[in-house]
Order: structure tokens, then sequence, then C-alpha cells
């Protein structure tokens, strides 16, 4: 018997990633009749994603209710999931967060994530998705949200501090690194097993195994491959330094630390390989996939549909049939990583069934692990902080702790781009004084 929940999509208008998780989602047999609402505050991406819903509709041979709205309240009216996907600001935003600091010398790769970018574009987010939030908590209280946008840490820390709203938040980072890690190692990805917490971005593999044998000597010896090496140069350099390998990508990770990017050290960028301004170059090659993918959509291609390794679909199915999947998420830190910070957002292995989204008890991770991610969570809660109780020094104080922009820039330095920062975005980040 099919199943009909009503699955509410914010920021729609992210067409490719709605079209994986859309297809994921009816690709299950129990999840073929569900209501489709989908919202955003461009029409021209929203008419694009309703007929990309139609398209994988008839691909799959599904029959979804499908909704379209450039408001939220009717798409989250009664709903049984929400889903969101949105970018507070877009490129003109992430823009700013690349050229300012800039300016002052700091190089950036993602900035969307951590860092004086993370701290910006969590100023513009966090507003939105804690309104969004209260929202649910009068439309649709017993609806699960599935949070998407990053700054992933911060937004899940700020709507799980302000609401009741059983929220987590998912990335694509653990699976997909495990699958890199089975390629450098030359193994099938699915005979390999592992176990991983830290928070966002930030998450390291404390198990890894192949055939029920420590997978951890095989990497070793796999990295020692310049050609496998030349993938991975920063992460393989943190494991050779703190004995884990770490979940995200080299590029995002070379700016959550001191120890790459230095503008006095230009010879480290080099010898690490690491791609300055690497996000900016994305969006302009995203906005001419976009341009291909409204094309494809209009036309009579038939869309092919493979389910991905997003654990989304995979949350409502278990939701739904009660067959139960684990998965890793974003949920708050209550004494579920016991040397990191009560509240903060962790990220970990989760079960899923009828009763929700149940996190995996793990303890101490290793002391050297606990200490860089503790880094990173000070930064997170003071900006958490800084929008709660409107404190502009908060925020100051979040970027001078900020591994890598303290590493670069002086206090002086430091107070005057954030300032300069709060300028640029205006309206877009909330008045804090």
């Amino acid at each position: 018997m099919a199943n009909s929940p009503k699955i509410a999509m914010i920021g729609a208008g992210s067409v490719v990633f709605a079209y994986h998780l859309l297809g994921d989602i009816m690709s299950w047999p129990e999840m073929r009749q569900p209501h489709i609402a989908l919202m955003d505050i461009d029409p021209d991406r929203l008419a694009v994603a309703k007929r990309m819903a139609h398209k994988l509709a008839g691909s799959l041979d599904a029959r979804p209710k499908i909704t379209a709205h450039r408001t939220q309240k009717p798409a989250l009216d009664g709903a049984d999931y929400v889903i969101n996907t949105i970018q507070v600001g877009g490129f003109p935003a992430t823009k700013i967060d690349f050229d300012l600091p800039k300016k002052y010398g700091l190089q950036q790769t993602i900035a969307d994530t951590n860092g004086i970018g993370g701290i910006f574009r969590a100023l513009r987010t966090v507003p939105v998705m804690v309104k969004m939030a209260r929202q649910m908590e009068t439309l649709c209280p017993n609806a699960i949200l599935i949070n998407y946008a990053n700054p992933m840490s911060m937004v899940c820390w700020a709507v799980t501090k302000a609401t009741s709203i059983q929220t987590v938040g998912l990335c694509h980072s653990v699976q997909g690194t495990a699958m890199q890690l089975a390629r450098y190692m030359g193994v099938p990805g699915e005979k390999l097993t592992y176990r991983a917490a830290g928070i966002n971005h930030m998450n390291f593999y404390l198990k890894l195994e192949y055939g029920g044998r420590d997978a951890y000597p095989r990497l070793r010896r796999a990295m020692q491959n310049p050609d496998v090496r030349k993938h991975d140069p920063v992460r393989f350099e943190v494991l050779n330094r703190l004995g884990y390998f770490v979940s995200e990508s080299s590029e995002h990770f070379a700016e959550y630390v001191p120890w790459f990017i230095r503008r006095d050290r230009p010879d480290l960028i080099d010898r690490y390989d690491i791609p300055i301004d690497e996000y900016l170059r994305r969006c302009v090659a995203q906005d001419k996939h976009w341009r291909h993918i409204k094309r494809v959509m209009f036309s009579d291609e038939p869309l092919q549909v493979h389910r991905s390794h997003e654990y989304c679909g995979y949350i409502l199915h278990a939701h739904e049939t009660g067959e139960p999947c684990v998965i890793y998420g974003n949920v708050p830190n209550s004494g579920i990583i016991t040397n990191l910070p009560q509240g903060c957002s962790v990220e970990l292995p989760c079960l899923v069934d009828r009763n929700g989204i149940q996190p995996c008890h793990v303890g101490d991770l290793p002391p050297q692990l606990a200490g860089v991610i503790r880094n990173t969570v000070n930064v997170h809660e003071l900006t958490v902080e800084g929008f709660f109780q409107r404190r502009r020094d908060h925020i100051y104080q979040a970027a001078i702790l900020d591994p890598h922009a303290s590493a670069e820039l002086s206090l002086d330095e430091i107070y005057s781009l954030v300032d300069d920062l709060f300028e640029a975005h205006g309206k877009m980040v909330p008045r804090l004084k």
C-alpha cells in the first residue's frame, strides 16, 4: 500500500538537488502517492521544479499530488516532512563573503560552513530558518525538518535551541567519502564498513573496516601512491598527523584549520594544491548547468532516475513503513559525544524508524579530534548566541577565535573586516548591538 505523506520542499528551485531527493523518495513503491508541496521565491525556478516533479513522477510510475507555492505557509500547512534547501542571499551574498576578506589578505576556498564566510552565511540563514521552524510549530508541529542548508552545524543548533521541531541536518560527506576511500584502497564500496562521529564537515572515521579487519593500514599504504595522494593532499596530511581520516573534502578542510592557507606561505597552497575561490567557480558552473536543466525539463527527453546516496529518501521510507535504517545525521548533542559541548550540533549514526530520528551513543572522541573540533564549536556557539542575544561583540569574538582568520589577521583587521561585512550585507543580516 502506498503512503501519502505531505512533503514540503522549501527552496525547490535548487532543481538539481530537488531532482535527486524527489527521485529517491518516489523510487520506493510505498512512497509513490505523496503530496509534494514545492516552494520557492523565484517563479521561474519554481515552474521548472514543478515540471521536473511531474516528469519524475512519469518516469517512476508514481501518482503524487504536486502543488507549487511562492510563500511558505501553504507549503508547510499540514506537512509531515519539510525538506529545506534554501541559500539565503544567493551568489551576490556569497561573492561578498569572498571579496571583502580577500581585501584583507584572507583567502578562502568554499566559505559556506566555517570561518568568516560561514559566520556571515549563518547570520543570513539562521533568522530565516528559525522563523520557518516557528511557523512549523503552528502549521505542522509533528513534522520532521530535514535541513540541507549550510552552515549546517550553526543552522541546526539555532533551530533546535529555539524550537521544539524534530530536526535533522543531512550532508553527503560521510557516505560519499567512504566510497572515495574504497576507491583509493581498491576495494568494493559496499563491503567497507565504518563508524564516524564529530560535527558536520569535521567528522572523523573512528572505525574503518574491510573484511572484518582494520582498513586503516590498507589506506595508509594506498596514500603512499602519488596518484592516490594527489586527489586528497590535505586530508591525507591530516590522517598522517591526527591518526584519522576526516569526512569533508581537502578544499573544505584546508580553510577550517590554520595549517594550509597562509598568505606568507604560498608554497603551502602549491604543495597541497588548494583551490582558492573554488566555490565561486562552482557557482558560475552551476548557473550554466541550471540553464541546461531548464531546457531538459521542458523538452521531451525522458528522465533517468537512479537512487542516490542521499539519506533523505531513506528517512522518509523508514519513518513511514517502520523498516529501520541507519543514517548519519546532525542532531543536538545530549551527552551523545561526551567530550564535546552539550547542545552543540553533532554528526553521527542515527537509527530511523517510526519513532523518528534516534541518535546512537558515541562517548569520548580521541582527544586530538575533540580538540580540533572544539576550536570550531567555539566559533559556532558564539555566532549562535550572538544572534539570539543580539550581541555584535559575540560575532567579533567568533571571528577572532576562528582558526584560519586568527592565523592570518590581527585583531584590528578582524574587527574591521567584520564591520565591513555587516555593512556590505546590510538588511540581509540581523541588526546586532
